[in-house]
């Protein structure tokens, strides 16, 4: 069977080379057909094919192959399940595997059903962020060479246009080449000759790419380094960069000088529909988002011009000219090359760009994670995409909070306490400890709330948080009709009432004390409330009782 992508190519797919029975092969090919209706790329329809293929020679390895999917049993694919869980490669397998063999009617029940309803855990993340180090010698590389190919191109382009204005005197140097970037411009190449040292090499001063179709057009490893320098800004993914229209620009509303660009942002993935997303991005200055795109297109206008004269109607933003005309891109899900130039970033160019610069490995993932986590929100993508993916697994962030996590355990710590009895419980009364309205005080003079004259400064109330408090059973009565008259209070007043916060604390401690003592020894203390201890109860809930 083919899978037609988006640009309207086919892809084949031979079912009868799958190592199991006939039958099942067939079944197979209508489930990967029905799913297929929803790709728009073949990379689905490869994924799936390999998950198809490492399934069916696992299945072809059992003692008893099944000849048809109504002969998958519990056990098998308890085993496959087993086989494959352990890795992030195996479990997008199981995955995809899960979604084709929930297609089959004959698989809606029984322990096969069960076995394939069974969910798969989520992808570990394979990348971290950068540190910020290696951040800066990821993107100060980029930015280098980068940098070195824009002032190149807009250096030539000038002496072009000027060439083209007939602003140059003929014969001279700058004139002669001129007529060659005139020439480089049209075609997107040097004129060449057969044989010998051609005056024109001699013109632009060498035969490097540099000197030749450099002048005008950025190499695919500086078309790299723009899009790492894009992916730091912005957070855009890799496959973002194969079909990105040139953005277009106004100027900013009330404002002449800055301009503002409308990217047009593709997610082939994205369900529904929802392929595309409009940015805003402003060019405000040297140090603004904008300024990346302003140079971005300055280093690509030659590449777009000549794009747009061999194939009208093209005008994609990643443009470059290959060192190596005639080839095709085997990922028939990018763009093709035109002629001499090529479009968007392969996964190659990204391992050989991080390799020339002696870089571990494809920068895209980590700098996209860097960016999304400093950012500290989401980026084409979801708000759950960006806490379970980005966020919460990303060691940086992790370190980075630990600081934040320390201060919030301490600050409910200190909470905590605040809602505990902080006393101590004690079986009888110690005559050296001085009797207060609500405990005995075993030493003012070391009170948290110091009075500034030696003494303690704290309310009676205060009393059942103090270190220095003693409470004995003579104190039981007081406390539960204490008790009884802060839950009385706390149900009949409104929470914004000024005095909620004095009484909310003790009510707190009170509840702590009861557990503490116990609720039926609790409850036969209130019985035994005196009419003294209902009096300082009532002087203390005023105030009316200076400590």
């Amino acid at each position: 069977m083919s899978v037609v992508n988006k640009a309207g190519y086919a892809k084949h797919f031979r079912f009868g080379e799958l190592p199991v029975a006939e039958p099942m092969q067939r079944s197979l090919a209508v489930l990967f057909a029905a799913q297929s209706e929803a790709w728009t790329s073949h990379g689905s329809a490869i994924r799936y094919w390999a998950a198809l293929a490492s399934f069916t020679r696992f299945v072809s390895e059992q003692d008893e192959p099944p000849a048809d999917l109504d002969g998958l049993g519990g056990a098998l694919l308890k085993r496959w399940r087993a086989s494959k869980i352990a890795t992030n490669t195996g479990k997008s397998t199981l995955s995809n595997i899960r979604t084709l063999l929930q297609r089959d009617e004959r698989l809606q029940e029984g322990p096969a059903a069960e076995e394939i309803a069974r969910r798969v855990p989520g992808l570990a993340p394979s990348k971290q962020s950068y540190a910020v180090g290696e951040r800066q010698l990821v993107v100060g590389t980029a930015q280098r060479q980068f940098r070195t190919a824009l002032l190149r191109i807009v250096e030539n382009r000038s002496l072009l246009e000027r060439w083209r204005a007939g602003e140059l005197a003929p014969g001279e140097r700058d004139w002669r080449l001129g007529g060659l970037l005139d020439h480089l411009a049209r075609t997107g190449d040097v004129p060449r000759c057969r044989s010998g040292t051609p005056s024109s090499w001699r013109t632009l001063g060498g035969t490097s790419p540099q000197a030749t179709w450099g002048r005008l057009f950025l190499s695919r490893s500086e078309l790299t380094a723009l899009a790492v320098l894009l992916t730091d800004r912005f957070a855009w993914n890799l496959a973002t960069y194969d079909r990105m229209p040139a953005p277009s620009a106004a100027p900013s509303a009330g404002e002449s000088r800055n301009t503002t660009y409308q990217v047009l942002v593709e997610k082939r993935r994205a369900s529904g529909g929802r392929w595309y997303s409009t940015e805003n991005v402003t060019d405000t200055g040297a140090d603004s988002p904008g300024r990346l795109i302003t140079q971005a297109l300055q280093a690509t206008t030659p590449a777009r011009e000549l794009a747009a004269s061999l194939a009208p109607g093209t005008d994609l933003l990643m443009c470059a000219r290959t060192a190596r005309p005639g080839r095709t891109n085997k990922n028939r899900d990018r763009p093709q090359p035109l002629d001499l130039l090529v479009f968007g970033i392969s996964k190659d160019d990204a391992k050989l760009w991080a390799k020339v610069h002696k870089l571990s490995g494809s920068p895209f993932q980590r700098v996209r994670r860097t960016t999304v986590t400093r950012e500290g929100r989401p980026l084409q993508h979801t708000r759950r995409t960006h806490e379970s993916v980005y966020v919460l697994p990303d060691k940086g962030v992790q370190e980075a909070s630990r600081e934040v996590f320390e201060a919030g355990a301490a600050e409910a710590l200190a909470q905590a306490r605040e809602a505990v009895f902080g006393g101590h419980l004690t079986s009888e009364a110690d005559p050296a400890h001085e009797p207060s309205a609500t405990v005995d005080c075993s030493d003012e003079t070391t009170s948290p709330w110091p009075d500034g004259r030696g003494g303690c400064g704290a309310d009676f109330l205060l009393c059942l948080a103090c270190p220095n408090a003693h409470v004995h059973p003579g104190h039981h009565p007081r406390l539960a009709h204490l008790h009884r008259q802060l839950v009385g209070l706390h149900s009949a007043l409104p929470g914004n009432d000024a005095d909620a916060a004095r009484r909310r604390d003790p009510l707190l401690r009170l509840e702590d004390l009861r557990r503490k003592v116990g609720p039926a020894a609790w409850t036969a203390a209130l019985a035994r409330a005196s009419d003294s201890d209902r009096a300082v109860v009532e002087l203390v809930l005023k105030g009316d009782l200076a400590p």
